[in-house]
């Protein structure tokens, strides 16, 4: 073997790590956060856990980033640490898939069907499918399809480069006496975790195992050990993603190695224990590349059972090891744990379910201080002040994650969700901000001893009826992103507007006539300033996913068009609420 064949043995690990790579970030975009969302509505059920991690991992083709996503996920309080176990022994099983797709390497047959299974005569149909589709298709979702079918005739094309780079080994004698330290089972397990975890992908691993195996000079006796020192080799990835995140989320990383060591010791002991008493007789057998997916396949898949009865303990081990500190200290709140931006299509939903969290927050806070706008109460004032807090916290961290995750490759579909929670994130802010306002005038009128008349308290009650339904409207359209709820913002949004210019006018009536006193002025103007910006925030965000749905024109053009326009729709909407927040006649 000369240095050209080690040469050709890194290139060849290179291109089936970029391959690898290339892959599982497409096979992520096109299952556009699908999978990942289920993750969140885990219940006890250890199955279907067990399912959804086999499942996830096939689809990403990597436990590591499943894993990495896991840690992310309970860092930022989203799942609980008792959900990750069955997941994190799916992934186990998942990822053996990419063994038995290895695995056709080694297929011999003059049948055409048959041989169009081998790598290096189904790898270049593949990679000419994908370079059309992503150069020639306009769709996004084609365009990730066609780089998944690059990724893998590249990862193919690395598979068959270490192969060739390693044949010379059969011949070698020196390599034949290296290989005999590979009887000591400890010490391939060693191997095996050390050389997985240098390139962190059991399943590059496992490739040069299969392409070592086409020599003829692996023996079951070597490969088992090695295939299970891979498992535990994989744990360096959450491992290092662990560094810097809460107690529970390291548990995660806990959980995942702890199971592979005792899955590992477990098989090893009641493997040799057998093998010293019944002698089995394929074990200085070679292995091919089928058989090495089967035992990879078979060693996680018993592993799992064995110890799937025992998540509960394996989450007790986890605390022990990562106990709680005698005094509890404060952990830094994190809204989103930046690992997710690892998982994209995870990290967008993500991002909208904290959106809708603020929403939530900010429609509490416009509510209770509308409620409060006559009536003012100290605990009512530290409610609202809390909800405004906390949303100024969340859209700081939302807004900074958002820009970073923009920067990554996204599909279309994301990077119109994300400018929409831009939007959102501001514009919610800015109406809790508004509630606090509200709030702070309705004290000062408190400390004053200032009141409104009960005409001016009627209509401040129609307007804050009007108000709290376009907040209803506004919520329900942006978590549940329905265009049609939002087209019913600008009609109530038009009808608040009439309602403060009427209001405003019966003031200036009451206050000829000697009803009101003047003093009241200030406060009914900037109490109606701020529920008028409350329904220009509403309009925002309706406008905004009209706008993203039917990608047209743009907000300033849309609001033109719709009130010279005004459609039918617009219009019959309009005289619904016109006539149901009528004010009273004087």
């Amino acid at each position: 073997m000369s240095i050209f064949s080690v040469f050709t043995l890194f290139g060849g690990l290179a291109f089936f790590l970029f391959g690898m790579h290339v892959m599982s970030q497409n096979l992520e975009k096109v299952a556009g956060g699908k999978l990942e969302n289920t993750l969140k509505q885990m219940t006890s059920n250890p199955f279907k856990s067990l399912a959804l991690g086999a499942g996830i991992t096939i689809a990403v083709q990597s436990s590591s980033a499943l894993t990495v996503m896991l840690v992310g996920l309970v860092n930022s309080g989203i799942m609980q640490l008792e959900q990750t176990v069955g997941v994190i022994m799916g992934s186990n099983i998942g990822t053996t898939l990419t063994a038995w797709l290895l695995s056709t390497a080694g297929i011999r047959s003059d049948n055409l069907l048959i041989s169009m299974l081998k790598p290096e005569n189904f790898a270049p149909v593949a990679a000419f499918i994908g370079i059309v589709l992503l150069m020639m298709s306009k769709s996004r979702k084609k365009q990730d399809i066609g780089s998944i079918l690059i990724g893998f005739a590249v990862l193919m094309f690395g598979m068959n480069l270490m192969k060739d780079a390693v044949s010379p080994l059969a011949e070698m004698e020196s390599f034949s006496r290296l290989l005999i330290a590979f009887q000591n089972p400890l010490v391939s397990v060693a191997f095996g975790a050390v050389f997985t975890g240098i390139i962190q992908s059991s399943a590059a691993s496992v490739g040069i195992l299969q392409a070592l195996s086409l020599t003829g000079s692996i023996s079951y006796r070597m490969a088992i050990p090695i295939i299970m020192g891979q498992n535990i080799g994989t744990c360096v990835t959450s491992l290092l993603s662990s560094i810097g995140v809460n107690k529970n989320a390291k548990r995660v990383s806990v959980v995942h190695i702890s199971f592979n060591i005792i899955g590992t010791a477990v098989c090893m002991i009641v493997f040799y224990g057998l093998d010293s008493l019944i002698h089995f007789s394929f074990t200085d057998r070679s292995i091919n590349p089928v058989e090495i997916a089967a035992v990879h396949s078979i060693f996680n898949i018993v592993t799992t059972l064995i110890l799937l009865p025992f998540s509960k303990q394996l989450v007790k081990l986890s605390r022990r090891i990562i106990p709680e500190p005698e005094e509890t200290e404060p952990e830094t709140f994190v809204l989103l744990d930046e690992r997710l931006i690892e998982t994209p299509p995870l990290a967008v939903s993500e991002c909208r379910e904290r959106t809708k969290e603020m929403a939530f927050e900010a429609r509490k806070a416009l509510q209770d201080a509308l409620e409060m706008m006559f009536t003012f109460t100290e605990p009512t004032e530290q409610s609202v002040l809390k909800k405004e807090q906390k949303i100024d916290e969340m859209e700081d961290q939302l807004f900074t994650f958002l820009l970073k995750l923009s920067a990554v490759s996204l599909t279309d579909k994301d990077n119109r969700t994300i400018t929409e929670l831009l939007h959102g994130i501001s514009d919610f802010e800015r109406i809790s901000d508004h509630a606090v306002n509200i709030i702070e005038i309705t004290k000062e009128m408190d400390r004053n001893h200032q009141s409104f008349s009960d005409k001016a308290k009627s209509d401040f009650d129609t307007l804050s009826a009007a108000l709290t339904e376009i907040m209803e409207l506004t919520v329900i359209a942006f978590t549940n992103h329905d265009v049609d709820t939002a087209l019913c913002v600008e009609p109530l949004e038009e009808v608040i507007d009439q309602l403060s210019a009427e209001i405003r006018r019966k003031h200036i009536a009451r206050l000829r006539s000697g009803e009101c006193n003047p003093e009241l002025g200030v406060y009914l103007s900037d109490l109606l300033i701020n529920c008028e910006r409350v329904s220009d925030h509403c309009s925002n965000i309706a406008v905004s996913i009209i706008q993203l749905d039917q990608s047209v024109l743009s907000s300033h053009e849309y609001l033109n068009d719709l009130k010279t326009g005004q459609s039918a729709y617009f219009i019959e909407k309009y005289h619904i609420y016109y006539n149901k927040y009528r004010l009273a006649e004087e």
